[in-house]
């Protein structure tokens, strides 16, 4: 290994031990034995002329090794650090706990951190710049976007199938009955959206309700305690509600609008330009991982795996996959390439979540949904698999 030290002894520079110093003269001792002197190869060479010579030659050497060094240097370390990304506990991104454990990710040549948080903390990472990419809704991807951190929907994992939910108190059994109630959600997010969206199906506006501010993770607490009338959450905290007020009841899901809620891995501009490459890898590897999940010989183990990561036991998890339709990379692509308007593609469902964001003050400007979204990285990634 090359050190400072070994390039600034003095011992670096001196001369060969056959040299020799006779008054002002240089003279080089015989190869073989003989006890004269024989007058340098170089000439007859004053001292100094010979020493910064011999100086300047062994300087001139070292300094085109360390130049070499520091170019062959670079893109090493820049290679060396990991693609890092915040996920957490949602179904369709927990699933990557099975190809973290299994290798594929290593045997598919990439070099992949994975960051553990809740969700909020999970973008707040993200656009601090601690992580590459990070796993979030659709309608996320641009709240994040529109604070800053600029992100590109690489790819999809699933959409919501009935794991976002509206859970009412006892006696309360339709949405029709929440006119006049308190409904406990995280105001902005996207049960947030799924609640006005439903309240619009049915003639009724957020100006019919009260929305107390909750965060996801305490809904479940807060139901319970009786403060609200019903709360808005997705899995686990909906089933965590449902059990902890006996009687109540899930009177809508996102079962009842199927594409409201994509899940997707963005990827921030600058890494993607970077190791575009890389995630094109990572992208290639979730059908592989989908696969070890729906196949029946491989569920099990699957599943052991995804509630050993969450904290839950394999039953448990286990509930929450039929609220999950999860997506093949196929389907994937054919959602984010459709051009509709309408929630069967990832810019007609993205382009509600905008219009939701700006009129609930969310951020304040419209944003280029169209710029969130690169449908080549799936497109890639199937065609290298054929």
């Amino acid at each position: 290994m090359v050190s400072r030290s070994n390039l600034t002894s003095p011992e670096d520079f001196r001369l060969p031990r056959s040299v020799a110093f006779s008054g002002d003269k240089v003279f080089r001792s015989p190869k073989t034995g003989g006890s004269g002197t024989a007058r340098a190869d170089l000439g007859d060479v004053t001292r100094p002329t010979k020493i910064v010579t011999l100086y300047a030659m062994n300087l001139l050497r070292r300094i085109t090794c360390l130049a070499l060094l520091a170019v062959t240097a670079v893109p090493l370390s820049l290679n060396a650090a990991p693609l890092k990304i915040a996920y957490s506990d949602w179904p369709g991104w927990v699933a990557w706990e099975i190809a973290i454990q299994k290798g594929w990710l290593k045997d598919a040549g990439v070099d992949a951190e994975f960051l553990w948080f809740e969700y909020g903390p999970s973008m707040d990472a993200f656009t601090a710049g601690k992580a590459d990419a990070v796993m979030v809704t659709n309608g996320d991807s641009l709240v994040t976007g529109a604070n800053g951190a600029k992100n590109v929907v690489i790819m999809l994992t699933d959409y919501s199938n009935g794991n976002d939910m509206i859970v009412a108190q006892p006696g309360i059994k339709s949405l029709k009955e929440l006119k006049g109630k308190k409904i406990g959600l995280e105001v902005g997010l996207v049960e947030h959206l799924m609640l006005l969206n439903a309240l619009k199906k049915i003639g009724l506006s957020e100006s019919d309700i009260t929305i107390v501010n909750t965060p996801t993770n305490q809904t479940p607490q807060v139901l319970a305690s009786g403060q609200v009338d019903a709360i808005a959450a997705w899995q686990p905290n909906a089933g965590q509600a449902l059990k902890a007020v006996a009687g109540s009841t899930a009177i809508y899901s996102s079962a009842d609008e199927p594409g409201l809620i994509y899940d997707t891995i963005v990827v921030s501009p600058q890494s993607l330009a970077q190791h575009r490459a890389d995630w094109v890898k990572l992208v290639s590897v979730w059908d592989k991982t989908l696969a070890y999940l729906t196949n029946p010989a491989t569920k099990e183990d699957a599943l052991k795996i995804m509630a050993a990561r969450t904290g839950s036991t394999p039953a448990e998890y286990a509930a929450f996959i039929g609220g999950t339709h999860f997506l093949s990379l196929a389907e994937s692509a054919k959602i984010i390439a459709r051009k509709s308007g309408g929630f069967d593609s990832l810019g007609g469902s993205s382009s509600v979540a905008n219009e939701f964001n700006v009129k609930n003050s969310v951020y304040k400007e419209s944003q280029d949904v169209a710029g969130y979204i690169d449908a080549t990285l799936t497109a890639e990634a199937i065609a290298a698999k054929k």
